[in-house]
Formats: C-alpha cells, structure tokens, sequence
C-alpha cells in the first residue's frame, strides 16, 4: 500500500514562473509602494495562491532541494533524503491545500521555501534555474 500522497499535477510553465515570481518578491520585500502593490495583487488570488505555492514547493524540493546525482541513488543517504522529502512535500501540500488556506498561507510556505533554499544556496540562482528550466519547457512534476 502507498503511503506517500499522489503526485500534483504538472505545472504549467506559466505557473512556474508566477510562483518563482511570488517567492522571490516576498525574499526581497521591503516594503516599498511598487512591492506592496505587488503582493497585492498576488494576495487577491488567496485560496488559488496558497494551492500554487504548495504545488510549486513540492516541486522545489522534490526537484531542486533534494536531488541526488545518479551515481548516489542507492546510497542510503538517497533513501534518506527522499523520504524527508516526501514528508516535507505532503506536510507542505496539505497545508497549502487545506480548507481556508489563503494569502497568509502562500507567505508562510514562502518563507518556509526561502528558508531551504538559503540552507544550500542562494534563493535568487534556485529560481534562475527554475526559471531556466519552466522556460526552456522541461517537463516538472512535483512527487
């Protein structure tokens, strides 16, 4: 029996980018008229916001976070880190996904986001890259 949750479906480029967008604005707010505006705008969307940056988050760690090169897929430490990536990844969704979720739930899985990112690198070349491959049309699927 699978305990894992199922996969989300795959994001849109389009997406991609709106959510690296959001992300990287809420990394760099600081406060000004144009950044309040802007997280305005994205905070209008509420319910639709928090689902995308779930969605978007598990993709982050699944693809980007916790990758393993291919000569280390069967060390345990793989095993290891796809598991706590799993967890990581269904906490996030459920979150995310959960009746209610809105503005204030995208900002927290943002900076929850943020936080892994600065752990291993820098946030802004994690959305590069991100940016990179959703422009490139890479195909992305969150686990």
């Amino acid at each position: 029996m699978e305990t894992t949750s199922p996969k989300v479906p795959q994001l849109t480029p389009e997406q991609i980018l709106r959510a690296c967008d959001y992300v990287e604005l809420v990394w760099q707010e600081q406060g000004s008229k144009e950044e309040k505006a802007a997280l305005e705008k994205f905070h209008a969307d509420g319910p639709e916001l928090a689902r995308l940056i779930g969605e978007f988050g598990a993709l982050l760690l699944a693809d980007y976070l916790t990758a393993v090169p291919d000569e280390h897929a069967d060390c345990e430490s793989a095993y290891v880190t796809g598991k706590l990536a799993t967890v990581a990844n269904r906490y996030l969704k459920r979150w995310c996904l959960a009746s209610g979720a809105g503005a204030h739930t995208a900002w927290n899985a943002a900076g929850f986001l943020i936080e892994c990112m600065q752990e291993v690198d820098q946030v802004h070349q994690f959305l590069a890259d991100i940016r990179r491959d959703a422009s490139a049309g890479r195909p992305t699927a969150a686990a």
